[in-house]
């Protein structure tokens, strides 16, 4: 390969993604090539995809028109869950060169030959059931946080998701080389990791190719906490009944994991998780929130709720919604169900109209926004700590707190990337958070 070649890559979805998408780009700069923007003229145009939502699909069509206008010979290629879920679909998008599945696509420089724009796009992906091997990924996203992949796939079923078809079994990153990643991470300079994967709480199964867990969520958190050079550790998405006492009970005393956590709970109604076939009820969700609670009286809870799943009446709607506002959770995010091919909920009864849909998400996003600012409100006077990111945002720098508090103050470049004790004040007309430096000294 040339050495002039540029390569951009655009990436759709979760954090697992941009965490892929990095050790991708990895790949390529070993190969000689040098990294671009999306926006600016590349030779190659990498985008990844996602699939859990149908917005997901429609807005693929349109990252490639803009990658084609900057470049118009470019070489395009999908990679990612909706590329490993249809494939001939993508390939048949005007424009798109190169289609490559769950196990390909960290191997996609292998895959490229000389750069020819072909007719139509070519495909490489594997079976679902071949993907059974683990690819350990970090990405960086910014100076000041890394996403840490230690887990891929699902062996759950639940059934509006099309994850575990387009990512394949469970299976986990080993103890030491999660380790080694960490350390590596720490070594750049940055001041947090983000755990994340499709569902970590059952991380160690399939870490040496079998079902049996080597090891468990639990040892991989304590294992973490002894790393080196790592100022805070963030746990993402957590399913509730993998989120167990002794883990809540760890993070409340260790000195790295921060009081954060995000727990899907997809439906208040216990009708509609077995519909969903969602591994817990409703009692363990509020079991799980109590107990955080008890042992970190500030931590910041956050909530995946799916509005408009079939058979969701007014009545189970409410029940989701009462129960959400009488929680003590900081904020959510809501998703409004969308039917997916080879899913079981595409063919069940009580089909929720579009409209419905998109009035259910508009009053649980209007929740979301009072309970943050509850959260926030009783935050204020708290001293805490600032992780200060590396944006100057209209004369501002922001930063969150450990508990996930967002905070601003007049830019300065000195504070990027430092961490510094705060006391919350007031909350400013923009929802974000002022406060007073208790000392200007930099913590780390």
């Amino acid at each position: 390969m040339n050495a002039e070649k540029k390569v951009a890559f655009y990436t759709l979805g979760c954090k697992l993604n941009f965490s892929e998408t990095s050790t991708i780009t990895r790949n390529f700069v070993n190969e000689g090539f040098s990294r671009v923007e999306f926006e600016e003229k590349a030779d190659v145009y990498v985008i990844n995809t996602c699939s859990v939502t149908d917005n997901a699909d429609k807005r693929f069509k349109s990252i490639v028109k803009s990658a084609l206008k900057q470049n118009p010979e470019a070489f395009l290629i999908a990679v990612g869950c909706y590329a490993q879920l249809k494939p001939e679909e993508l390939a048949a998008v005007d424009g798109v060169d190169l289609v490559l599945g769950a196990t390909e696509k960290f191997n996609v420089t292998s895959y490229i030959n000389d750069l020819t724009k072909n007719d139509i796009g070519e495909v490489h992906s594997c079976e679902i059931e071949d993907a059974d091997f683990y690819v350990g990924s970090y990405s960086i996203g910014d100076r000041t946080r890394a996403f840490l992949k230690v887990q891929d796939g699902c062996d759950y079923k639940c059934t509006y998701c099309t994850i575990p078809l387009a990512r394949g079994i469970s299976r986990s990153d080993t103890l030491e080389n999660v380790l080694q990643n960490a350390k590596e991470i720490s070594e750049k300079g940055i001041k947090e990791i983000v755990l994340t994967g499709v569902n970590i709480g059952d991380y160690g199964k399939g870490e040496f190719g079998n079902k049996k867990h080597e090891h468990t969520f639990l040892e991989l958190v304590q294992n973490l906490d002894t790393v080196e050079g790592i100022h805070r550790l963030r746990i993402s998405s957590i399913e509730p009944n993998l989120l167990k006492d002794e883990t809540i009970d760890f993070v409340a005393n260790s000195e790295t994991f921060v009081p954060h956590f995000h727990i899907p709970l997809q439906s208040g109604s216990d009708t509609l998780l077995k519909k969903m076939k969602r591994r817990y009820l409703r009692k363990v969700y509020t079991d799980r929130v109590a107990k955080i609670k008890e042992v970190m009286p500030n931590a910041c809870i956050g909530v995946d709720v799916i509005v408009g799943f079939p058979g969701e009446t007014d009545e189970l709607f409410l029940e989701t919604y009462n129960y959400l506002s009488e929680l003590d959770i900081s904020y959510l995010h809501v998703f409004t169900y969308s039917e997916r091919p080879n899913t079981e909920a595409v063919l069940m009864d009580g089909v929720v109209s579009k409209n419905v849909r998109a009035k259910r998400s508009k009053m649980l996003r209007g929740l979301s926004v009072k309970k943050r600012r509850a959260f926030y409100v009783s935050q204020l006077g708290n001293t805490l700590t600032v992780l200060f990111e590396g944006e100057n945002k209209e004369g501002y720098i922001h930063g969150f707190t450990e508990n996930y508090v967002k905070v601003k103050t007049p830019w300065n470049p000195e504070l990027v990337n430092t961490l510094h004790k705060v006391t919350l004040t007031e909350i400013d007309e923009d929802g974000l958070v002022r406060f007073n430096f208790v000392d200007t000294k930099v913590i780390a």
